[in-house]
């Protein structure tokens, strides 16, 4: 796993032009439902983030593109759930747990949009929350609102850190 960090980190850096879409994809990809398990992007996404700290690249562009892929992720992990919601539950890892979905429903109940938003930020659970809520036909309006604006938040918490603190201990 480290050298495939490594490997995608050195690429960027020798190829700054393919940077935002490399991310965008790392982004969709950790946010794709299933995919998500196979995929170290947040490693990446951390390692990219110091690379823009200590290259001096610009920002905005990478969290742009982080934030549009997370959220593209959870759309389609989302719409999958919401059509598929019956075949879903007898797939791996719902397969082996078949109280999650009922479980998920009360959650979206319950907490609605901010389930959703928060669920975001915890690693196993960031594909898994949008696919459930879909599962659970949650509605797409606040589903989307909390998608959309979890993206840009996530986007900045998880490469901010290192392209800001970078910079700040290289000045």
């Amino acid at each position: 796993m480290d050298q495939m960090v490594e490997s995608v980190v050195a690429f960027i850096r020798a190829h700054e032009a393919w940077g935002p879409p490399i991310v965008f994809a790392l982004a969709f990809g950790e946010s794709l439902a299933f995919i998500s398990l196979l995929l170290p992007a947040t490693v990446m996404l951390w390692g990219v983030g110091a690379l823009i700290g200590a290259s001096g690249l610009d920002f905005w562009p990478f969290w742009l593109a982080a934030a549009i892929g997370a959220a593209l992720g959870d759309w389609v992990s989302y719409w999958l759930g919401y059509h598929y919601h019956q075949q879903i539950a007898g797939l791996w890892p719902l397969s082996r747990h078949p109280d999650l979905l009922p479980r998920a429903h009360e959650l979206f109940e319950k907490w609605g949009a901010p389930g959703v938003f928060i669920g975001r930020f915890f690693g196993p659970l960031r594909a898994v929350v949008p696919l459930a809520a879909g599962a659970a036909q949650m509605p797409r309006g606040p589903f989307q609102a909390a998608n959309w604006l979890s993206a840009f938040v996530w986007a900045a918490t998880t490469l901010g850190p290192g392209a800001f603190g970078v910079a700040w201990l290289r000045d």
